[in-house]
């Protein structure tokens, strides 16, 4: 997300940095590469000129151009010149209403269906109790998928299979959620290949008789260009009242983002950062500004963290590092919750002062969740007690375990000396709260780094 915009303006404001200070030739410059470079991200042209006539003006306005310090003072406008273009301020849902109703909108493919079960599983673990309402009568594969979704998250599906009337779905739906205690129902519309007017009237007959405290338009961020088109006509037609940005992790470039907030004025309110069921998160654009610019975003990372560690969890595993117990079985519990933060290159990019380049950040991704594979099938060719008990492992059983796992007998014995390594450097570690989530007045980002670093070194 962002990786070539974000690199390009990296580079531009350390050239700054040469600079004794901003002339008017020097800050000209920038102002082209940094048009350039948004461009090249497919940031819409409108977008373009208004976000580089507002750098000009507030470098002029607040005289920076005689500043002691070129890279930071660019490093500052930019930065709230990016938060001006997300959105400004963070725009929570709409919860009110007694059911509380929320549209999603989309085309065909644009993650749509898959986008409200992920909103499903946020509104429930926030403590609401969603149902999901199936109004795609058109495609058959849509109530299908819905309700697999809805199974796997175990979050109730209301269908009527016979029934194409999509007024009277929704008006039993809202029955059905007052009589069975749900508080929010997702609407779970038709998409379409492109826009018509069939479909339009179909979505403005539901806004108008059943006036949803949520409009939300799901946005495919790989469209690019059209993505600002697809907005402008549902919001001229349906008044939205928010954007979900999908597949956020596959687009490199990040012009949709950067473009449709602007050019619709709606909030950007959730984005869908994976393709796990959990992977939906609030749009912060001050965060999202901060990536961009490579200065991480340890606030998200630390909510990651709370969200995934286990606080009772992490006190036995410190314990138990405290007397160097720490066990093989230990180590996978902790590589498998270390995976539901989010793949390594996305953890490296929200770590304040990680300034890897996208290759670097790929190849150690890459390279990392090789390692992460093979250390599991290591470990799983262990027997319960030879997890549980390190010092079990001799030289018999250090060949049988080799052997089952595919990995040579010098590999084994690297992995058991550096494991055991890792063991008592942990022992008596005070700050070892940092590694397991516990952040509180603390440096998470020093005790992550270290995580990743001493899982690197298993190869």
């Amino acid at each position: 997300m962002f990786e070539s915009l974000s690199d390009r303006l990296q580079s531009i404001i350390a050239n700054t940095a040469r600079e004794k200070e901003l002339t008017q030739e020097n800050m000209k410059d920038a102002l082209r590469e940094i048009r350039r470079a948004l461009l090249e991200a497919d940031v819409n042209l409108r977008v373009v000129k208004s976000f580089i006539s507002s750098i000009k003006d507030r470098a002029e306005g607040e005289n920076v151009l005689q500043g002691v310090n070129p890279s930071q003072q660019l490093v500052k406008i930019v930065n709230d010149e990016l938060i001006n273009l997300l959105g400004k301020d963070v725009a929570p849902l709409n919860l009110q209403g007694h059911p509380n109703i929320i549209m999603m909108l989309g085309l065909q493919g644009s993650g749509k269906t898959t986008s409200s079960a992920k909103l499903a599983v946020k509104l429930k673990q926030e403590g609401r109790n969603p149902l999901l309402v199936a109004c795609d009568v058109y495609r058959p594969a849509a109530i299908t998928q819905l309700k697999t979704l809805g199974s796997q998250i175990d979050v109730q599906v209301y269908t009527e299979d016979e029934n194409t009337n999509v007024q009277e779905i929704v008006s039993h739906a809202i029955d059905y959620a007052k009589n069975n205690g749900f508080n929010t129902l997702i609407l779970d519309t038709a998409g379409r290949l492109q826009i018509d007017t069939d479909m339009m009237a179909e979505l403005l007959l539901i806004d108008r008789i059943f006036n949803p405290q949520e409009k939300l338009l799901v946005i495919d961020a790989m469209t690019g260009q059209e993505t600002v088109n697809v907005a402008e006509t549902f919001d001229s037609q349906l008044s939205i009242t928010g954007l979900v940005l999908t597949k956020l992790d596959g687009d490199s470039r990040g012009g949709a983002a950067l473009s449709v907030a602007y050019c619709t004025g709606k909030p950007i309110k959730l984005t869908g950062t994976g393709e796990k069921l959990h992977a939906l998160e609030d749009f912060y654009p001050e965060r999202m500004a901060t990536r961009i610019l490579g200065m991480g975003d340890i606030v998200s990372l630390v909510e990651r963290a709370q969200e995934v560690f286990d606080e009772k969890e992490a006190r036995e595993l410190e314990k138990k590092m405290e007397k160097a117990e720490f066990s093989f079985n230990d180590f996978v519990k902790i590589q498998k919750q270390m995976k539901m933060l989010g793949s390594i290159d996305q953890i490296l990019g929200m770590i304040p002062g990680m300034n890897i380049s996208k290759d670097d950040k790929e190849k150690i991704s890459h390279e990392g969740e090789k390692q992460f594979k093979k250390i599991e099938v290591l470990i799983n060719s262990m027997t319960p007690q030879e997890r549980n008990h390190p010092e079990l492992l001799n030289s018999s059983r250090k060949r049988r375990i080799a052997a089952g796992s595919g990995i040579s007998l010098h590999e084994l014995n690297l992995f058991i000396n550096q494991f055991e390594q890792m063991r008592q450097m942990m022992k008596g570690m005070s700050d070892m709260k940092k590694s397991l989530g516990k952040f509180k007045g603390m440096n998470p980002a020093l005790g992550m780094k270290k995580m990743m670093q001493t899982m690197r070194k298993f190869r």
